[in-house]
Formats: C-alpha cells, sequence, structure tokens
C-alpha cells in the first residue's frame, strides 16, 4: 500500500503542480487585478457563501461511497443509479435552501443572478466529484489524477482566451469568470460519466425510496461532519462582507481573497493526500492491515512541504503580494502600502494555520476511514464555535487580518485535537523522533531564511527560490524525506 500511495502521489502531485500555479497565478490573479478587488470580493464572498450550503449537495454520500466502494468494489452497479438520482434531489433542495437563505440576509438583483450561476457551479463540481469517488474507490487513481485536473486545463484555455486576446476589446466581467467554470464542470462530469461507462458497463438511474433512506441513514454523520467544517473553514470572507459597512466590506474580503488564493492552492495540494489515504485506509483497516507505517509516510512527505513553505512565506509574504497584485488604476500609493500590508500578515497567519489543515488531511482522513464520525464531529463543532466566535469579536476591529487570527487558531485546534484521538482510536505506532526531526527541520530552515535576508545579497526573487532548495536538502539529511525509502517503495517489483 505504500507504494501504491507513493507511485499515485507522486503522478498526481505532478499533474497538480504542472496545471494549478498558472491556474492560480496566471488566471485567477489575472482575473483579480483586471475586476478589481472590490469586484472580486463580491464575487468570493458569494461563491463562500454558496459554499456554506455545500454539504446540501451531498449529505456525505461521496466520502461514504469512497469508503464503501474501496471495501466493495462488486456495489458500484448496484449503487450508482440510486445515489445519481439523490444527487440530482439534492441539487433543487441546495438551490432552493440558498436562495431563501440568501434573500433573508439582503442579497437582491446582481448578488441573486451571480449566485444563481455560482450555485449551479457547485452542484457540478459536487456531482464531478461523486462521479470521483467511484473511480478512486476502484482504485482507478491515474484516471482520478487526470480528472482532478481536467477542469482547470479547461478554464485555463477559455479564461485564458477572454483575458488575452482581446476578443472583448479588454472588457471582463467576473460574470465571464463563472461561465467558463460552468462550460469546465460540464465537460469534466461528461467525461468522467464515459469513464465509469466503459468500466462497469450500463448504468441506469433508478428512483428507490427505501435506497435513499438507507444511504442519508447511513452517510448523515459524514454530512453533519462536512457540514460543520465547510462552516469554520469558509465563512470568513463572508462575515468580513457582512460585519463591514459598504463598501469595506467587499474591498476587505479583496484584501483577504489575494492571501487566501495562495492558501488555496496549497489546500488543494494538501487534500491530494487525503484523496488517496481515504481508500486505501479503508480498505487496510478492512483487512486489519497495520497504517502504522503508511501514516508516518504521508505525514513526514505532508509536513516536510508544509513546514518549507510556511518558513519561505513568512519571509517573502509582503514581496509575493506586490508582486502579484501591481497598483490599481486610480490607487494612492499610501492605499496600496496598506493594502500590501494587510494581504502580507494575512498571509503569513494563514500559512502558519495550513500547518493544521494538513494534519488534518491525515489525521482526519484517518479518522473518516476508521469510522469515527462521531469524534470528528465533536471536533468540528468546537472548531465552528471557536471560529464564529473570534471571526466575531475580532473582525470589526481588525478588519480581514482579524479573521485569520481566527483561522489560525481555529485550524491548530482542531489539528491537535484530531492527533489526539487517531493515536487513541487507531493505536498508532508511530516513533516520536519524527516530531524531533520536523522541529529542527522548522528550526534550521527559519534560521536559513535569517542568514539570506540578513546577508542581503541575492534579490528577493533568488532567495526565495534558495530557502526552500535549502529547506528539501535538510529535509533531506533529517530524512523527513527518506530518498533511500522511497527508492526501495518505487523501485520494488512486488505491490
Amino acid at each position: 500500500m505504500q507504494k501504491k500511495f507513493l507511485k499515485n502521489l507522486v503522478f498526481l502531485l505532478f499533474l497538480n503542480l504542472l496545471v494549478k500555479p498558472f491556474w492560480i497565478l496566471g488566471i485567477d490573479r489575472t482575473v483579480q487585478n483586471m475586476v478589481g478587488s472590490r469586484e472580486y470580493g463580491f464575487y468570493f464572498a458569494v461563491f463562500n457563501f454558496s459554499y456554506l450550503f455545500y454539504i446540501f449537495l451531498d449529505l456525505g454520500i461521496t466520502n461514504f461511497n469512497n469508503r464503501n466502494i474501496a471495501r466493495n468494489h462488486d456495489q458500484l452497479k448496484e449503487h450508482f443509479g440510486g445515489m445519481a438520482v439523490m444527487k440530482l434531489l439534492l441539487g433543487v433542495v441546495y438551490g432552493v435552501l440558498i436562495f431563501l437563505v440568501a434573500w433573508l440576509i439582503g442579497y437582491r438583483g446582481r448578488q441573486l443572478y451571480l449566485l444563481a450561476w455560482v450555485g449551479f457551479n457547485q452542484f457540478l463540481l459536487s456531482f464531478i466529484l461523486y462521479l470521483r469517488s467511484n473511480i478512486s474507490g476502484l482504485l482507478m487513481f491515474t484516471v482520478d489524477s487526470v480528472l482532478s485536473v481536467m477542469d482547470r486545463i479547461l478554464m485555463i484555455g477559455m479564461v485564458g482566451v477572454l483575458l488575452w486576446t482581446g476578443i472583448f476589446h479588454g472588457r471582463f466581467s467576473i460574470e465571464w469568470f463563472v461561465y467558463a467554470q460552468t462550460v469546465a464542470y460540464l465537460l469534466t462530469a461528461a467525461v468522467a460519466w464515459v469513464v465509469l461507462l466503459k468500466k462497469s458497463g450500463k448504468l441506469t438511474l433508478r428512483w428507490d425510496v427505501d435506497f435513499f433512506k438507507l444511504v442519508l441513514r447511513r452517510s448523515f454523520p459524514f454530512a453533519l461532519l462536512v457540514l460543520l467544517m465547510s462552516f469554520y473553514s469558509r465563512m470568513d470572507s463572508v462575515m468580513i462582507e457582512r460585519l463591514l459597512p459598504v463598501p469595506v466590506g467587499d474591498q476587505q474580503a479583496g484584501v483577504y481573497a489575494q492571501a487566501f488564493r495562495l492558501l488555496d492552492a496549497a489546500q488543494n495540494l494538501a487534500y491530494l493526500f487525503a484523496v488517496l489515504l481515504l481508500p486505501l485506509f479503508s480498505k487496510m483497516l478492512k483487512d486489519k492491515i497495520p497504517v502504522d507505517n503508511l501514516v508516518r509516510l504521508a505525514f513526514s512527505i505532508m509536513m516536510t512541504g508544509v513546514v518549507i513553505g510556511a518558513v519561505t512565506t513568512h519571509f517573502f509574504a509582503k514581496d509575493l503580494m506586490q508582486w502579484m497584485y501591481p497598483v490599481r488604476h486610480g490607487e494612492t500609493a499610501m492605499a496600496y502600502q496598506l493594502r500590501m500590508e494587510q494581504s502580507a500578515t494575512i498571509f503569513r497567519l494563514l500559512m502558519w494555520g495550513f500547518a493544521g489543515i494538513a494534519s488534518n488531511y491525515i489525521f482526519g482522513t484517518l479518522l473518516t476511514a476508521n469510522n469515527n464520525l462521531r469524534v470528528l464531529n465533536g471536533i468540528a463543532l468546537s472548531g465552528l464555535i471557536i471560529n464564529f466566535t473570534l471571526n466575531f469579536l475580532l473582525i470589526p476591529h481588525y478588519q480581514a487580518v482579524g479573521s485569520a487570527v481566527a483561522t489560525l487558531v481555529t485550524q491548530w485546534g482542531t489539528a491537535v485535537l484530531q492527533l489526539i484521538f487517531a493515536f487513541r482510536l487507531v493505536r498508532l505506532n508511530i516513533r516520536r523522533d519524527l516530531w524531533l526531526r520536523l522541529f529542527v527541520l522548522l528550526a534550521g530552515t527559519f534560521l536559513a531564511g535569517l542568514l539570506l535576508q540578513e546577508a542581503g545579497i541575492l534579490s528577493w526573487k533568488m532567495q526565495l527560490l534558495l530557502l526552500p532548495g535549502v529547506g528539501l536538502l535538510m529535509g533531506v539529511l533529517m530524512k523527513t524525506l527518506d530518498v533511500k525509502k522511497f527508492w526501495l517503495l518505487v523501485s520494488e517489483k512486488t505491490a
């Protein structure tokens, strides 16, 4: 299983590192710079509002299905038709719910129009993830990896044409960005559907009320977990926009989005670990195969990258923000510097909080595979209460920076709790020296960053390239990245 995880992780990371940085830095960033922070903040708040209710599109079906298919491959044909119909019905429920709540909290006119398209895109994305849960549950990780970047490749092509060919004479609206997402999701869903048809033969939709009740009852704990986690991880920009006066709310949501963009990219990479680990953990636990070595392998790889990334962004946060977001037309030098200082501070806080998020993708996934949903839901509820309370107290005084502090505290708090329960409930046996090695890596990389900045010989871009290299070298020396073990795993002939 370690070999399967490592080989597919390398391929999955390769595809995502090939495509998503260009999407984030070349497309998404350009869109924000072209439409402005206020306009993009408007979209970002609407998007995150729609995401708060994302669970009603899924109700835990995707995670339940992925775990179930990984354990019982033969149930794909039996369950697919009923679950696909359920997804369609949930799409209707979700649409009614988001419009009702949006109206009650004051959304009108253009906000509701954009919400309609963003909500439809959320439905398409949810359906794609359900289709992919079948594919990864069958351990077809290569196909799933390609599908994981297909929508972004399509959007790069479409939005790139709109941005850079001059077809619309430089006039670009945030709505075009959303329309391109719709087309990309539709095409990706069609391809995933065809893959499942070829793998399993005829797949027909099926109306079965008893089956619906059975699946909902079994998936409810998964649904509650995703709901709670969605609220405490995505409520930030919504609360910023709602708690601050117009137009400060939209502007601060835009500033938060500037820093959040790179965190979101990092989260997407970390999520790839969970995509691979959930079916592998599920099968190993069912077959009573020890998971200790796989947990250690995944955690050491993940946290090595997290430590290097957090330290690097700590030193170069402002440089990165200034490079990504130039002065806008009509913006004063003072206003620009304030925007960059805020974004840099938020970025540092979010990236240190990313350590907690990354840990959750390992230990939270393990607890999910072990069916410890009650524990995970208790932790997620605690995270929601902490995050809402801190946001409510800090945003009025510290604006978007206060929201970043709330995120940092929440993510670290939930990570510590998940770690404790993972060791207790799964009875992990992982040597304590790993924690010492990671601490030495953190201290050494931070010291290297200080020395580079104090020397002042190289440009910040050269330092930005050099510091991660130093961190990777230290990771190899400290064996948090065990190159010899990786090579043996990849090169061995047995599965």
